[in-house]
């Protein structure tokens, strides 16, 4: 799609940067009257404001403006706060249950406990895609370094994979050569403890996860939460053998097995709905909905929005009057921006495209890239 006002969109980001309130071009004038004066105030608001063109320039690449980057940073930092402190959680949990699991021999715990160790590493890949993701656009990563999140999506399916894997394995091998399991009140306080500590981060993931827009910080969570439960059905096998039931042990590891692929089959669809650019229609429905109340606007075309990382990114054409100016056409699609902007959570930037409402008789201007759609 051509975009009879694309380059002076790419300025409009620039200005935007400098007008925090959305204001319009003519009210331009005051607000740096504004800046004027509230910028030469004490030294300290002059080394802010120091810093802040310094950050600007040292990102020469990034047309997006300071309220859009600084949401974005902190919820790269919130991700990140929240796998490190899950990481020492759930690191804690399974060295407890590892303790325990040597001075038993439970192959429910065993498998529980590598289930736990794997959820916590898994932490690793997020954490990299997280500060990945904080680089600034590139000439050749010109959407960023967001999509790293969707490869560590993938390394915790393959993880949560191997850890099924090795949690039938176990449970099989000790199905055909049954053994005691011996401290069984301790195997069941650590199948508590394990609960708990899964329980604690599977809320703290998922939490921030949806605050900030992670899929994959989200399907972690998820993956955590079914690991207090696997932790449950320990409990349960502990209870088995201590009523003297010896396959109570390897057939609860073989439930660990089957709700470790449950867990990985949604994984698997979140990372892959990322992947394939989906995203929730009602988010479609609000933007479209938000864009029709724009002053100018006569109609909404195309619209697209993809996540890149756990920031969401827009395209959209919209139908203004065919007479208008480019300056009014402009004026028009700076202010849908900046509707989006606010009425679509986690949104970081939109392209809007001008489209003159088409006279009676008058060819479509459009036509010519038909040939090119089609190929």
């Amino acid at each position: 799609m051509s975009d009879p006002h694309r380059h002076h969109h790419d300025h409009h980001h620039h200005d935007h940067h400098q007008d925090e309130h959305g204001q319009d071009e003519h009210d331009q004038d005051a607000h740096r009257q504004h800046d004027h004066t509230r910028h030469d105030g004490s030294p300290a608001v002059r080394r802010r404001r120091f810093a802040h063109r310094l950050a600007h320039r040292l990102t020469p690449h990034s047309h997006e403006s300071v309220d859009k980057l600084d949401p974005a940073l902190e919820a790269s930092a919130r991700g990140l706060r929240a796998l490190w402190v899950s990481l020492a959680v759930l690191g804690a949990t399974a060295l407890a249950q590892a303790v325990v699991v040597v001075v038993s021999g439970s192959v429910a715990l065993l498998g529980d406990t590598v289930h736990n160790t794997a959820d916590a590493l898994t932490a690793v890949p997020l954490a990299i895609a997280f500060l990945l993701g904080r680089r600034a656009a590139t000439r050749r990563f010109t959407y960023g370094y967001g999509r790293a999140e969707d490869l560590a999506g993938i390394v915790i399916v393959l993880t949560i994979t191997a850890s099924a894997v090795f949690a039938a394995w176990t449970a099989v091998d000790r199905l055909l050569d049954p053994r005691p399991v011996a401290h069984v009140p301790a195997v069941a306080v650590a199948a508590l403890v394990g609960f708990a500590g899964n329980e604690w981060v599977a809320r703290h993931r998922i939490r921030v996860g949806r605050e900030i827009g992670s899929a994959a910080l989200v399907a972690d969570g998820l993956h955590a939460r079914t690991d207090g439960y696997t932790s449950l059905a320990v409990l349960l096998g502990a209870g088995g053998a201590a009523l003297g039931w010896r396959l109570a042990d390897p057939v609860v590891g073989l439930a660990i097995t089957a709700a470790i692929v449950l867990v990985l089959r949604d994984a698997a669809r979140e990372v892959f709905r990322r992947l394939m650019d989906a995203v929730d229609p009602a988010l479609v429905d609000r933007a479209e909905r938000v864009l029709g109340e724009v002053p100018g606007v006569r109609g909404v075309g195309e619209l697209r929005l993809r996540w890149i990382g756990h920031r969401l990114r827009a395209e959209v054409a919209v139908v203004v009057d065919g007479e208008a100016t480019v300056r009014e056409a402009h004026r028009i699609a700076v202010a849908a921006e900046h509707a989006l902007l606010h009425a679509v959570p986690r949104l970081s930037a939109a392209l809007v495209h001008a489209d003159p409402a088409p006279s009676p008789g008058e060819a479509d201007p459009h036509l010519a890239l038909a040939h090119h759609a089609s190929a």
